[in-house]
């Protein structure tokens, strides 16, 4: 027997916690014991009754047949001494384990042999792995069936090589993933247990998919010897997320633990798709002495150099072009730079697809904002006038409405979307910056070709003139579109991350927010309602692991509809300290589906919502929570709420038709 003074005498509360007479469960380290207070003395014992286990601690003393006073189990009824633990007889005779207990003053300590060294088990080898692939964040919920995988993340966190944050629904941990991948182009996890835990996932998961941002997907697995049969949360894991991965694999007793993370990382990160591991319960902790998976030696440079004979058509159609604009998409995002120097030179206006919002500052010279349904009028007006449309990392969709009748140079790193959805007049295979840097000394603008930029002045005059003069709408039924952007664009930082919805909102976003530096994430092909709010949790993490992003604040936009979807995830925000700033347009109704009924002839039914005061909400979860019901209050409201160091939430009543 070990002697107490080589004991952990770890605190488990204070005697006024426990009256007497009364049990309850305490924990010391990761240990549940039922400590009891009975006859003026002090007892600890094992928590775990030995018929099924049940809680002992949430039992209580009751007096038996025998005139004596017992612990009784809640579950079944089961007796025990509440000073030794000592049953009444019939059953484990051998009574329950006790542990040392010493009250120190108020304190009440329990003895505890030193830990014993943690055996490193499969699922260490995977969290190492994941580690050395450069995943630095983990969003998720624990369960019952991911217990050993989480305390191998868990390892990892306490040694500072991971981040973990516990989401209010899985949910919202997939869609805090794919925009966590959308920003930095590097995956992040998000962990669950098995069937509807795993299943939650899959819209985010689809989301990332389509939007092409890479993510890990680590789900629990009922144990390998119930597989088939029907047992309990027992799902084809493998099945259900086969569409919307790229790798999905179970990972077995016999697998080579790290080369399938390795794997499931280098898919993630590759292909920019996502990645998924399912873990069955029992393989979680088995031990394992294998060294972790590294990247070095398994991936090769990823520029691809557009061939000299396209760069030599391009150079050809360009300088004989008069009114060349160039479009820029998602796909362009990291080519920011070389984009910004080829169109300079150029003189060519820059219009943008909503989902590259953002990376051309509206503020520059060759701006014409966002084309198509959810753009301005200025770049719509430039693609009408258009002779040559350059097109970088677009893909053409039917929401940007690109003119495809017109000649077309496009070019993207993924041959797949060249001339993806119609031929076009020159596709080019080539990374964007590549593409800029190689064409770049060569191009010229013609003699005789039309002053762009001057015509780009002022078609933004016109169109800054027409958004004041809608600010002049009033219905009587809440505050017009453009003037919340208005006021955002005014206070937003140049540099912050902003998370987008889908729906009115959003469209009004497009067409009237003014964007400086800051960079704009949105649920792109998929446009998934709800996504806002836990993208924002996704930008924020973000900026906790990654210098570039560091201190910068994140912005989320929904309408009541999409924040609706995730709402209680704004606790999230609360526990982790988030510094989130939430607007929230609330026209009581899905406006945008209103809209769409009234366009389509049908009659407008069920968009109607009823809410609770959002602002009132947030301010019952710990946050900061204002509601905005006067066009004069947007300021003052929006820069306190800015202002913040922890979530906040502006909710602003807005009228459905001004937007």
């Amino acid at each position: 027997m070990m002697s107490e003074l080589q004991l952990d005498w770890i605190s488990v509360g204070q005697i006024d916690d426990l009256p007497e007479g009364r049990v309850k469960t305490v924990t010391a380290r990761t240990v549940s014991i039922c400590l009891s207070h009975f006859d003026g003395q002090w007892a600890a014992m094992d928590n775990h009754c030995p018929h099924q286990g049940g809680p002992l601690g949430e039992g209580s003393i009751e007096t038996g047949s025998d005139g004596k006073c017992w612990i009784r189990c809640p579950w079944h009824g089961w007796d025990f001494d509440p000073l030794t633990g000592a049953p009444p007889g019939g059953h484990e005779d051998s009574g329950q384990k006790l542990y040392p207990v010493e009250v120190r003053g108020n304190e009440i300590f329990i003895g505890l042999e030193p830990e014993p060294d943690r055996a490193r088990t499969t699922t260490d080898v995977v969290a190492e792995t994941m580690v050395n692939w450069g995943v630095k964040r983990v969003f998720g919920m624990v369960g019952h069936s991911n217990l050993g995988l989480a305390d191998s993340i868990r390892v990892r966190t306490v040694a500072g090589d991971i981040g973990y944050i516990g989401v209010r629904h899985e949910g919202a941990a997939a869609f805090a993933a794919s925009a966590y991948g959308k920003l930095t182009g590097k995956p992040a996890a998000c962990l669950t247990i098995a069937g509807p835990g795993a299943t939650n996932l899959l819209t985010g998961l689809w989301d990332a998919k389509v939007d092409r941002a890479p993510v890990l997907a680590l789900t629990g697995q009922v144990q390998t010897q119930v597989f088939g049969p029907g047992a309990f949360q027992d799902i084809d894991l493998k099945s259900a997320f086969h569409a919307v991965t790229r790798f999905s694999q179970p990972v077995l007793g016999t697998s080579d633990h790290a080369e399938l993370t390795s794997l499931a990382c280098k898919t993630a990160l590759v292909k920019r798709d996502v990645a998924h591991l399912i873990f069955p319960d029992d393989i979680q902790t088995l031990p394992s002495d294998a060294p972790a998976g590294k990247p070095e030696g398994r991936t090769g440079g990823s520029v691809v150099i557009p061939s000299q004979t396209d760069l030599g058509k391009a150079i050809e159609m360009i300088n004989s072009a008069k009114r060349p604009i160039i479009v820029v998409g998602h796909g362009a995002v990291d080519a920011r730079s070389a984009i910004i120097e080829f169109a300079e030179k150029l003189g060519a206006p820059v219009l943008t697809t909503f989902k590259a919002k953002g990376l051309l500052s509206d503020a520059h010279p060759n701006a014409a904002g966002v084309l198509g349904r959810s753009g301005t009028p200025i770049a719509s007006w430039f693609m009408n006038e258009a002779d040559l449309l350059i097109a970088l990392g677009t893909s053409f969709s039917n929401h940007t409405g690109i003119e495809k009748s017109l000649p077309i140079i496009q070019v993207d790193y993924e041959r797949m979307q060249l001339g993806k959805f119609h031929a076009v007049t020159l596709p080019i295979w080539g990374e964007i910056s590549a593409f800029c840097d190689a064409v770049l000394p060569t191009i010229l603008k013609p003699k005789g070709a039309a002053d762009q930029l001057g015509d780009l002045k002022e078609r933004w005059r016109i169109w800054r003139e027409e958004k004041e003069s809608r600010l002049l709408e009033d219905r009587g039924s809440g505050i017009h579109s453009a003037a919340i952007f208005k006021v955002l664009s005014k206070l937003c930082p140049d540099d912050a991350i902003i998370a987008v919805d889908v729906g009115n909102n959003t469209y009004s976003f497009g067409r009237y927010f003014e964007t400086k530096d800051q960079r704009v994430l949105m649920s792109g092909y998929l446009g998934s309602i709800g996504f806002g709010f836990p993208a924002a949790m996704g930008a924020w993490a973000a900026t906790q692991d990654f210098e570039e992003f560091a201190g910068r604040k994140v912005i989320s936009i929904s309408g009541d509809g999409g924040f609706g979807q995730y709402p209680m995830d704004f606790t999230t925000a609360v526990k982790y300290g988030m510094d989130i700033t939430h607007i929230l347009l609330n026209n009581s109704e899905l406006g945008k589906i209103s809209k769409e009924q009234r366009a389509g002839e049908w009659p407008v039914w069920e968009t109607n919502l009823h809410n609770p005061s959002f602002a009132a909400f947030a301010r019952l979860c710990g946050g900061h929570g204002v509601k905005v019901t006067e066009t004069g209050e947007l300021e003052n409201s929006i820069e306190k709420a800015l202002g913040q160091k922890g979530p906040s939430l502006v909710e602003i009543i807005t009228d459905a038709d001004l937007v």
